[in-house]
């Protein structure tokens, strides 16, 4: 089993920079490929960005590539997602997940979820 507690959601001008965290307890983090998904109210959730169990190699949605930045440190056991340029369409509740499969995109092939931390951006 693997926890997952994300941190960092805020409320911030259109334009500006959140860093959200995600800390994780239980089996081994480096084992795990994570990702990040966000849902905004009314809407499905949506994947944002993964990254490999080594770091080496990330994936981004295209609505966030070029803005968001995720990275991981196996040694605190924590995934980050560096969001710049934030827009308010970017407003969402953001859900970090584990996933044994290499680099997934899809919330299906995630097991393990955070309970999710709010970010709004306002214009």
């Amino acid at each position: 089993q693997v926890q997952l507690v994300e941190s960092g959601g805020g409320l911030v001008q259109a334009g500006g920079s959140l860093r959200l965290s995600c800390a994780t307890s239980g089996r081994t983090f480096r084992s795990y490929a994570m990702g990040w998904f966000r849902q905004a109210p009314g809407k499905e959730r949506e994947f944002v960005a993964a990254v490999s169990w080594s770091g080496g190699s990330t994936y981004y949605a295209d609505s966030v590539k070029g803005r968001f930045t995720i990275s991981r440190d196996n040694a605190k056991n924590t995934v980050y997602l560096q969001m710049n340029s934030l827009k308010p369409e970017d407003t969402a509740v953001y859900y970090c997940a584990a996933s044994l499969a290499y680099l997934p995109g899809s919330s299906s092939e995630y097991p393990y979820w955070g309970q999710g931390t709010q970010v709004t951006v306002s214009s």
